[in-house]
């Protein structure tokens, strides 16, 4: 046990670690803040559970890299991201919504995480952050249940038999008469709706109180390409008669005063894209109508483009903190 501990860690173990500081420093000042505005008491324990998680994360992440020597990274600090004064910006709604999507998110990044753990200190602590992913879940869960607020997938009628595809034109979706969504091509465009709904009251927000104009231009854009893309999925689902999930106009005061800092906003939303580009690969890889895998294909390429301006703003400001990488060979070499 002791030769497995003292064995050094590997670049996908790191790679876990590292992402998982940054993500849960940045949760810190989200979370401290939304505690100071929220109203209701049962968003609050959910908030004040989760801000307990990932201040226990960072220290045991802290105690990790410390003995591995290892630089603890820079993340982000309540003092230099975190405006507590600021005035309320979002409603106790979106604060539970964002609860729910966060704990989903967590739930698939500490599973991948969790299945790259080789040394076992470094699988249990995932594991246990697995654990927690889910108990957030589940109570992000039954909070929206209790009150109303979740707003379920929709129905579909069971069939009565089993039964094979039989035609080509199954695939087909451009010419001709479309077969009706499969459910979990449908079960996707709900999904993907409800989180770039989430994601279009968090710009709006974030570009109302952003300080630099070139920031605050970024957010506005990303609304309007995650609102197009809305637009599609909607259709989508009422052509074949079924729900299209809430928006999102109740979320956002008016405040116009910013609570977190420039560098932390951008943080979340370019960590926002990387995860929405995921979701549409995952998307294609089970859509079998060609016109949904065409929509999927062309909206990943629009929000790597936005991605990529998202990083550059990052570079230029000096706010992109860079990750483990692999030694220069050449620079080596030739220092």
């Amino acid at each position: 046990m002791n030769a497995e501990h003292n064995t050094k860690l590997t670049s996908a173990e790191l790679s876990q670690l590292w992402t998982s500081y940054q993500n849960d420093s940045g949760s810190i000042c989200m979370l401290t803040y939304f505690l100071k505005s929220v109203e209701d008491a049962e968003i609050r324990s959910l908030l004040d559970h989760a801000l307990q998680l990932s201040q226990s994360h960072i220290q045991k992440l802290s105690g990790i890299f410390t003995n591995e020597n290892f630089p603890i990274p820079k993340g982000f600090t309540k003092d230099q991201d975190l405006n507590i004064n600021a005035p309320r910006l979002f409603t106790d709604v979106y604060m539970l919504q964002f609860m729910k999507q966060s704990a989903q998110i967590s739930l698939n990044g500490y599973s991948v995480a969790k299945s790259l753990a080789v040394r076992s200190d470094i699988d249990a602590f995932f594991g246990q952050c697995l654990a927690e992913a889910n108990q957030l879940d589940t109570m992000a869960k039954n909070i929206l249940l209790t009150k109303g607020l979740y707003v379920r997938s929709p129905y579909i009628p069971y069939p009565d038999k089993i039964d094979f595809v039989k035609k080509q034109r199954f695939l087909t979706g451009w010419l001709g008469e479309r077969r009706p969504l499969l459910s979990l091509e449908m079960t996707n465009l709900f999904a993907n709706f409800q989180r770039n709904a989430l994601g279009i009251a968090t710009l709006i927000g974030f570009s109302q109180v952003a300080k630099s104009e070139k920031v605050k231009q970024f957010f506005i854009r990303g609304k309007e390409i995650a609102a197009k893309q809305n637009e599609v999925f909607g259709s989508l689902l009422r052509e074949d008669d079924l729900p299209v999930p809430m928006t999102s106009e109740t979320y956002v005061t008016e405040s116009k005063v910013a609570p977190l800092s420039d560098r932390l906003m951008m943080f979340t939303i370019t960590g926002l894209i990387a995860l929405g580009i995921g979701y549409y690969g995952t998307s294609i890889s089970t859509s079998l109508r060609r016109d949904l895998v065409a929509h999927y294909d062309r909206f990943i390429h629009e929000i790597l483009k936005y991605s990529e301006d998202g990083a550059n703003i990052l570079i230029e400001n000096g706010w992109m903190e860079e990750p483990p990488r692999a030694s220069n060979r050449d620079e080596l070499a030739n220092n």
